[in-house]
């Protein structure tokens, strides 16, 4: 089989996932529709904050509706949509999600969706809504014996859809022969395999470690021995073509993509954006931002549109350059910051810019 190679490991033969290839652009939108599901894997590393609540996240953003989810959509650029979950057909919301994606952005935004639902019928009104592609993700238990699942069955029935199917599995080392059987059943009724690199987080470490799986580095949160499992299976002719995604692929290389494209739409005046993607910024902490911002445009000579009182953190915002001028001529607590451009502007590094005047 030839393999192609991808950034940070990944790879694939045969021919790459729509749905991926948008992805390796970082244009594709993760809408978590909810963080329940019926499922009990115990790899899931969905976070304590999501799993089995209905919330409703676009990409870092907690969403009110569907306006928000729009608008996270334009600030990145998205080309398509990743709808996750949770299991996004536990609940009806996501067809409204699928209808109002396509009528925002029309049928060439594509969308995907990972599912273990068998459920036909919910599967049949997301491709009426028009569902672009379908990874399916048939619990551990059944990989021995899918070919007496709904599984089979469902990929033939999606053959009268113009809706692409595949399979997305992690590779898991110890269901080596588990794996070879899901693969030499469904492989050849799907368009393609998807195997993600295992990895630890938060709510599953405890379930890795007892199963034997330890950090393949001191800077990688993926589990050793996955990479290569997927490696020897990507040897092997599927009759379809498989895709290995790398943990560190997800990070460096399609999240720091989708942050750049989102930080060169969000930018504002008093910013700058760095080659990562992230944005850096003065900031002024002082009692009465509002005459403070006065003072320095009348006495500073600082454009107006350099400046920005952020009233949820009760501060002044500024052009970079601007304050190490004149920070230390300022009785007032100056930083420079670092942000990433994402809904939750989770702050990177913060330093100070000059000491208080005396």
């Amino acid at each position: 089989m030839k393999v192609n190679k991808l950034e940070n490991d990944s790879a694939f033969t045969g021919n790459l996932p729509k749905g991926c290839s948008y992805c390796t652009l970082g244009a594709k939108m993760v809408l978590l529709v909810t963080g329940r599901c019926e499922g009990t894997c115990w790899y899931c590393p969905l976070s304590k904050e999501k799993k089995d609540k209905n919330i409703v996240y676009a990409n870092e953003l907690l969403t009110t509706g569907e306006e928000d989810v729009i608008q996270e959509a334009k600030d990145i650029g998205a080309l398509g949509t990743g709808i996750t979950g949770g299991d996004p057909l536990v609940t009806d919301n996501t067809f409204a999600y699928i209808g109002a994606l396509k009528e925002a952005f029309g049928d060439d935004h594509h969308i995907h969706l990972y599912t273990q639902v068998t459920d036909i019928d919910k599967i049949r009104r997301a491709c009426q809504m028009g569902l672009d592609e379908i990874r399916f993700h048939p619990p551990v238990e059944t990989w021995n014996n899918i070919e007496e699942t709904e599984y089979p069955h469902i990929v033939h029935e999606l053959r009268k859809y113009p809706i692409d199917v595949g399979i997305e599995i992690p590779s898991i080392p110890f269901l080596r022969e588990e794996t070879l059987h899901l693969l030499k059943i469904l492989g050849p009724l799907v368009d393609f395999v998807n195997l993600n690199e295992l990895e630890f987080s938060s709510t599953n470490w405890e379930e890795l470690l007892s199963r034997g799986f330890n950090e393949k580095s001191d800077i990688s949160s993926a589990a050793r021995g996955s990479q290569e499992f997927a490696t020897y299976l990507m040897t092997i002719d599927h009759g379809t073509s498989v895709h290995y995604c790398s943990a560190s692929f997800k990070d460096g290389i399609q999240l720091r993509k989708r942050i750049m494209r989102r930080a060169q739409r969000v930018v504002r005046e008093w910013e700058i954006i760095t080659d990562d993607g992230t944005l850096v910024k003065g900031i002024i902490s002082c009692q009465r931002p509002e005459e403070m911002i006065k003072l320095l445009v009348k006495d500073y000579d600082v454009p107006a549109e350099k400046l920005w009182h952020d009233v949820s953190k009760d501060r002044i915002e500024i052009y970079l350059p601007i304050l190490e001028d004149i920070a230390p001529k300022l009785d007032e607590e100056c930083y420079g910051i670092e942000v990433y451009p994402t809904a939750d502007a989770l702050e990177v590094e913060r330093w100070p810019m000059a000491e208080k005047k005396r």
